[in-house]
């Protein structure tokens, strides 16, 4: 049974909202003004909130304020109850991170439907998403008219890239969050020497370019397609409406966009401290977790030596020569010059 607190002022309203409540089974918690509220809230961590605005003392201003400073408290949906006159206090409110609002009177089916939605909402926003198009198409349904990211994606484009087309480059300022439907692509920085340092590889089911849109600036690297693929350009627009619908699921999205952080910047120390043969076998690694799908069949490195050298960090004649001493140890073999993974074990074992 959920449990939801409420707190108003006024004695009849009050009562009235815990009999609905309580009518729906729900286990109902009543504070009659702010401070009250507040010492409630803290000590039972309710489900839900609902809240009246105008009241003697701390007003719902003032609730809302405090307990979202509170870690035990911040996250609990949070619902005001507001006069129609007060559209503008409702504008602000809404703004400081409440999460909908029910003007006064009210019928009895408009606030449940109003705390239903709400935990329905919650209850996506607390679940471990995956990184993918359709980890986004839930999170995207507890927005804004049960909008899904189907329908959002069916307005944008979906554009088809030749190998080795640039998608962006780097120092442009993005327009879209992209999503692979198919292919392969690699993000990469060019130094000032020419010289180029593969940043990331992504596979069908992968978002990318979304650092710009977080940080709002250039992107700082460029984006190319390694072999034919389809992407989902998803709108600047979209995805900024979709962070800035609700504290909650903004810090949701930035999750499931950036679980791959962490790997990156360990790649990115292996590449500045690692061994040349560490380096190496690190760069055939991550090909093998990315794009090894068909587990029954030895894996086969779709790149050329220079492809393969920037995404290792090393010269492409120190990469041919490591390369050549896997294959005496029989890590790797080569057909057709292709680089055929043939001990998966070992090469994992080297880059421990």
């Amino acid at each position: 049974m959920k449990t939801i607190l409420v707190i108003e002022d006024n004695e009849d309203i009050r009562e009235n909202v815990a009999e609905i409540l309580t009518l729906s089974d729900y286990k109902v918690l009543t504070a009659a003004n702010g401070k009250e509220g507040i010492e409630v809230a803290q000590k039972e961590v309710p489900d839900l909130i609902i809240c009246d605005i105008m009241m003697p003392g701390v007003d719902g201003y003032g609730v809302l304020h405090i307990l979202h400073k509170d870690p035990a408290t911040q996250n609990i949906p949070f619902i005001f109850l507001t006069a129609k006159s007060e559209r503008s206090d409702f504008r602000a409110a809404m703004e400081m991170g409440a999460d909908d609002y029910i003007t006064k009177p009210f019928a009895g089916n408009e606030l449940l439907n109003a705390i239903e939605s709400r935990f329905k909402k919650n209850e996506i926003i607390r679940k471990n998403l995956s990184a993918d198009l359709e980890g986004l198409r839930e999170l995207q349904s507890a927005v804004v008219n049960n909008r899904t990211l189907e329908s959002l994606s069916e307005e944008s484009n979906t554009n088809a890239y030749k190998k080795k087309q640039v998608i962006y480059k780097q120092g442009n300022h993005p327009h879209y969050l992209f999503y692979i439907l198919k292919g392969k692509v690699k993000t990469y920085k060019t130094h000032e020497d020419g010289k180029d340092l593969v940043i990331d590889l992504f596979n069908e089911g992968d978002f990318f370019g979304y650092t710009a849109l977080l940080e709002a600036t250039a992107y700082a690297e460029t984006a190319e397609a390694i072999e034919e693929a389809e992407l989902a350009l998803i709108p600047r627009k979209e995805f900024e409406d979709l962070l800035n619908s609700n504290p909650s699921i903004s810090r949701k999205l930035i999750s499931l966009l950036s679980k791959n952080v962490v790997a990156k910047e360990n790649h990115l120390l292996g590449i500045a401290y690692n061994t040349l043969r560490k380096k190496v076998a690190e760069a055939l690694v991550s090909m093998l977790k990315k794009y090894h799908i068909n587990k029954k069949e030895p894996f086969v490195v779709d790149l050329s030596r220079e492809e393969l050298a920037t995404i290792a960090g090393t010269a492409t004649e120190s990469l041919i020569r490591t390369l050549s001493d896997f294959k005496s140890e029989k890590l790797i073999d080569i057909k057709s010059g292709k680089v055929v993974i043939t001990d998966e074990n070992k090469l994992i074992h080297l880059i421990r």
